[in-house]
């Protein structure tokens, strides 16, 4: 039983940190359908330039934040306006796969270049330190990744619905034409929807450096998973992104009890096989979708 509830809780804590690289990829093909498979490249990208601060400066890496929040929310505007505005509408989501597949691609190598296939790891003062809360032992870095990505999560949610960039952000992903109609510059909002998603993987990214071995291809790793939770959350839809990833990150640490690490992980698959299969739109869309 105690092994049971300490993988219960790190699947809690995973799947905090899942949601907070998922929300990205919503909001991706939620406001401009494009299937950006770079967002995990970039996640690996903020994961090197926080173990370069740490390095660097000797301070704690989740400083590196104060420079790659607001620099990728500036990439991801330049890449929605210089490349992803410039494919044809009727091809949009195919081409954006290919497109954005070349971009991981140049960051792979530009990373395997500069760092070259060494391992990379932040070396933490608390990088080994548990705290025992109820009898289940926790480990700091996990909790604080979790506290990360809640917190991020908050802010995200706090931007869509008590801002007006949130009102028109959510207008254009829920309907782009009536949105036109009512004066929204959907072109300038999807740029701005763009550069939030890429901004949650510098957040992600930082949080992930916490307590992962980092290298180049690390990213391909993530891509699947990544992909099967916003498709069984439904594609579009944050909150419904969140709840697949809490469900598909507590599934994946019981698992881990009979079965590998690695095994673990197909649950991921697993569930993507099924959602396609039984209910392609995802379980976690429709009117969910709306309050968020």
């Amino acid at each position: 039983m105690s092994l049971f509830v300490q993988s219960l809780v790190l699947g809690i804590l995973l799947g905090g940190l899942y949601a907070l690289l998922a929300a990205g990829l919503t909001l991706y093909f939620g406001v401009m359908r494009v299937v950006m498979i770079a967002h995990s490249a970039f996640l690996i990208l903020a994961a090197y330039l926080a173990w370069v601060f740490a390095r660097e400066t000797g301070l704690d890496p989740l400083f590196s934040m104060v420079a790659t929040v607001p620099l990728f929310f500036v990439l991801g505007v330049a890449i929605q306006r210089l490349l992803i505005a410039r494919l044809r509408p009727a091809t949009l989501t195919m081409m954006s796969v290919l497109l954005t597949f070349s971009i991981a691609l140049v960051i792979e190598g530009l990373l395997g270049y500069v760092f070259t296939g060494t391992q990379r790891r932040i070396q933490l003062p608390y990088g080994g330190a548990d705290i025992e809360v109820a009898g289940v032992n926790v480990a700091v870095v996990k909790l604080i990744a979790f506290g990360l990505a809640a917190l991020s999560l908050l802010a995200l949610y706090l931007v869509l619905t008590r801002t007006r960039f949130g009102q028109a952000l959510r207008a254009t992903i829920q309907h782009p034409e009536a949105a036109r109609l009512v004066g929204i510059d959907t072109e300038r909002t999807a740029g701005y929807g763009f550069g939030i998603g890429l901004a949650t993987a510098a957040v992600g990214g930082t949080a992930l450096a916490l307590d992962s071995t980092i290298y180049p291809s690390m990213h391909w790793h993530w891509i699947g998973p990544l992909m099967a939770i916003i498709v069984v959350g439904g594609l579009g839809s944050i909150p419904g992104a969140a709840i697949a990833a809490m469900l598909l990150g507590m599934g994946q640490a019981l698992l881990q009890i009979p079965l590998s690490t690695t095994w673990a992980q197909t649950i991921f698959y697993v569930a993507l096989f099924v959602t396609l299969m039984v209910r392609p739109q995802g379980f976690f869309g429709g009117r969910l979708a709306q309050r968020f």
